[in-house]
């Protein structure tokens, strides 16, 4: 395994695409901000992207992309000064799978969104800038573009099944999405994302999601990184923002949290297998980090999270797909 598709696979990410949008002339069309994260893709034409709270406008070509992680309105549009429409009913509305804004089809765009579960905003979403710019003619960029274009290729066909195929299309485009923005910005994510982008702290966090139930020393993981107790210890504590082992205590506790929301396991059971040699252990680590004792997490009620069925802006397809 490794940390970005466990934390992902944690998550239970899932995608949700919504009606094409063409449009053209003077047009905009405004989204609710999204409960997860949410994407389009410019086909065809260009526009412009305003999101409030998150800098400029952003103008956008065809073959750009984009990802929206953090809980703020936006707007598509042809330009700055035109009164936005509601994106929901307009995407409700939509005929064949497209909905259309403005008189003309000088622009086509390709969307959607990601839903997680409880904890992605802490875990994933607040780890990125809010807005992720992927133009379409940065280096590896194709990679998007060939899954944009099979995406779009569904939508446009309806060969059987292809709402499923599409939306794993799109878990798959978010994965490139996140690869490709962490090796160009990697100064503009932070915690074990930042980690991923460091080679040395990498190869640790690596060796933690492989194996977290090992009762792991920080001059084993050295050894595993080839350098000093001292050097892993730094960079590791600089990039991530706590200490190795102190990352896994805190990962150990996000596995034990997801087994006690979505299993009946037993508390001892789950501490064999995520490296606590007694249940006590466990509970005093899961207290510490939580604040609340496991029988009394276990107890509570759901915590809200981002995988309602009324999607920001674009009702969902029947189909989802989650990354296991």
């Amino acid at each position: 395994m490794d940390p970005l598709h466990d934390v992902l696979a944690l998550l239970e990410v899932r995608a949700h695409l919504s009606a094409s949008l063409t449009a053209g002339g003077d047009w905009a069309v405004r989204f609710d901000a999204p409960s997860g994260a949410e994407f389009n893709a410019v086909r065809r034409g260009s526009c412009r992207l305003e999101v409030e709270g998150a800098g400029q406008p952003l103008d956008l070509a065809e073959g750009d992309c984009y990802l929206l992680t953090g809980p703020y309105p936006s707007t598509l549009g042809s330009g700055s000064d035109i009164a936005p429409v509601p994106a929901a009913p307009l995407l409700a509305a939509a005929g064949n799978g497209t909905a259309r804004a403005g008189r003309g089809e000088e622009t086509l765009l390709v969307g959607g969104r990601f839903s997680f579960g409880p904890r992605a905003r802490e875990l994933l979403l607040d780890r990125l800038p809010p807005v992720i710019h992927i133009p379409a003619g940065a280096p590896h960029a194709r990679t998007v573009g060939r899954v944009l274009a099979a995406i779009e290729q569904e939508l446009a066909e309806r060969p059987m099944a292809s709402a499923l195929v599409a939306e794993h299309l799109a878990v798959v485009m978010l994965v490139h999405a996140l690869r490709l923005h962490l090796a160009r910005a990697p100064h503009t994510v932070s915690g074990w994302m930042a980690g991923l982008a460091d080679p040395v702290t990498a190869a640790a966090l690596t060796a933690l999601h492989e194996d977290p139930a090992h009762p792991w020393t920080v001059a084993e993981l050295a050894g595993v990184c080839a350098v000093s107790r001292s050097t892993l210890a730094a960079r590791f504590k600089n990039a991530v923002g706590r200490g190795p082992l102190e990352y896994l205590t805190h990962w150990r506790i996000e596995l034990t949290a997801r087994r006690l929301r979505d299993t009946d396991a037993t508390l001892a059971a789950i501490a064999r297998d995520v490296g606590y040699g007694s249940e006590s252990a466990l509970s005093v680590a899961f207290k510490r980090v939580t604040g609340l004792p496991p029988g009394d997490y276990r107890r509570r009620p759901a915590a809200p999270d981002s995988r309602r069925p009324d999607g920001p802006g674009s009702p969902p397809r029947p189909h989802t797909s989650p990354v296991r």
